[in-house]
């Protein structure tokens, strides 16, 4: 069976979760992707809809998005793209199918072209050594971005 592989560029919309499974540990989180286009009419750019992805990251990808990302950063998800529809148990709207639209990410990174990051390679650590190295120099700090 071949994979269907996507590029999506978003905001990360809710806060990464991470868990050890027996197969390595996950991190999952909810991934906002929203289209724009040049409205002629108004002269202004227009948001169209926003599709919702579940994105998980396995192992040393887990705990490095885990220690990385917070909510609301724009991300750069690369991955298996899967899609599952389930029919909704008891409650309100019992029996309906709802439509699920998962990524199995291979790659993740910060879109620079929103924003700056400053690299720190990770090595193997764990979930709590990673997210302990989390501290972030302020721009004004971090001499490669002072002009002279």
């Amino acid at each position: 069976m071949h994979d269907t592989l996507v590029t999506v560029v978003g905001n990360v919309a809710t806060n990464v979760e991470y868990r050890e499974t027996a197969g390595g540990g996950v991190a999952r989180f909810r991934f906002a992707a929203t289209t724009r286009r040049w409205d002629r009419e108004r002269s202004a750019w227009a948001d169209g809809p926003t599709s919702f992805y579940t994105v998980s990251a396995w192992r040393q990808l887990g705990v490095n998005l885990a220690a990385s990302v917070t909510v609301g950063e724009p991300l750069v998800v690369h991955g298996r793209l899967r899609v599952r529809e389930e029919t909704a148990g008891a409650g309100e709207g019992q029996g309906q199918r709802r439509t699920f639209v998962d990524i199995d990410a291979v790659a993740v990174g910060h879109d620079l072209a929103r924003g700056t990051a400053a690299f720190r390679r990770g090595g193997k650590r764990g979930p709590e050594q990673a997210m302990a190295g989390r501290s972030e120099p302020a721009p004004a700090e971090d001499p490669r971005l002072v002009r002279s």
